[in-house]
């Protein structure tokens, strides 16, 4: 099969198209002919080496896709050849989706739904799975309280707006671009806010009436906890979904408020939790209160572009690759 192999760490040009042995499923396992690979910031980090857990060298990078189930070992029950799921990660790990199939635990795949299309299956992994346990398992968010996604038009971001409009609750969403702020408002957001206008927290403190909000969903903790910090309401929340770097910040504003600051991460979610996060996510799709928006579809060969594309500022929707 064909597959994106990492030789060696480094910038995205050491992701080379190579032709590989197909993946054998053992007893107690699922082989998945992959129809799409999501891209996550993630994936970058991993392969340019500065990721704190990494795979041994080589490596097939990627941990979300969605497909059809091709073959299932002799112990697995509820999966036949045919079904359509998506996975998010593979039997080897973290790694292994950027490829034409991948071997999987039953744990790590779930049925996709008939009106999600491959590549909104390939957007759920990661990015649905971050925003419903920073919204649900870490911020405790409940309806009627007010939610600023921070950084709202990426993958996380959108899906954080969808579940959190879902659930009842007040939704403000910023972004870059006006065709960002567009699809953000489209997704369910309440109010949107350029995060590159002059006066924009102004704007933020108006929608809520200046109470402030009760979460913050942040996706550039080094660039904007300081300031979050003076948007939150008695008792707000601010969890911390991205960061690149040190931040200050002036801890004085979190006591008035008894607000907190809380991290994560979602290699730290239990089996239980995923269990929860992805029966909830099912039903979302299922439901149509869920709809991964899709930026852009690339061949798995120009792994490269969507590395670099995913870093940039301004992204819009999930980049996923098609085997």
């Amino acid at each position: 099969m064909k597959a994106i192999l990492v030789r060696q760490f480094g910038d995205p040009d050491v992701m080379r198209l190579e032709e590989v042995p197909d993946p054998k499923p053992g007893p107690s396992e699922v082989l998945v002919r992959i129809r799409a690979a999501g891209v996550n910031p993630v994936d970058t980090y991993v392969r340019s080496g500065v990721y704190a857990r990494l795979p041994a060298l080589p490596y097939i990078p990627g941990s979300d896709a969605a497909g059809e189930v091709e073959e299932v070992g002799a112990d697995v029950t509820g999966f036949a050849p045919g079904d359509r799921v998506y996975m998010i990660r593979t039997a080897k790990g973290h790694e292994g989706a950027y490829a034409e199939r991948a071997v999987c635990q039953p744990n790590q795949i779930f049925h996709l739904p008939a009106p999600s299309s491959f590549a909104q299956g390939a957007a759920l992994g990661v990015p649905y799975a971050t925003a419903y346990r920073a919204l649900f398992h870490r911020a405790a968010a409940r309806p009627a309280e007010t939610v600023l996604v921070h950084g709202a038009t990426g993958g996380v971001g959108l899906a954080a707006v969808q579940l959190a409009h879902a659930h009842g609750m007040k939704v403000i969403g910023t972004g870059g671009t006006d065709r960002g702020l567009a699809v953000v408002h489209e997704q369910g957001a309440d109010a949107v806010v350029n995060h590159r206008a002059p006066g924009y927290l102004d704007r933020i403190m108006k929608a809520t009436g200046g109470r402030g909000v009760d979460v913050v969903l942040e996706m550039a903790t080094h660039i904007n906890l300081d300031k979050d910090l003076g948007l939150l309401a008695p008792r707000g929340r601010v969890v911390v979904i991205g960061s690149r770097g040190r931040v200050e910040i002036d801890a004085r504003q979190t006591m008035g408020r008894d607000a907190a600051i809380l991290g994560m991460t979602l290699f730290n979610a239990t089996e239980a939790e995923l269990a929860s996060i992805h029966a909830a996510l099912g039903a979302g799709l299922a439901n149509g209160s869920l709809e991964p928006v899709i930026g852009r579809e690339l061949p798995l060969a120009d792994a490269p572009a969507a590395h670099r594309a995913q870093l940039e500022p301004g992204a819009l929707g999930k980049i996923v690759l098609v085997p």
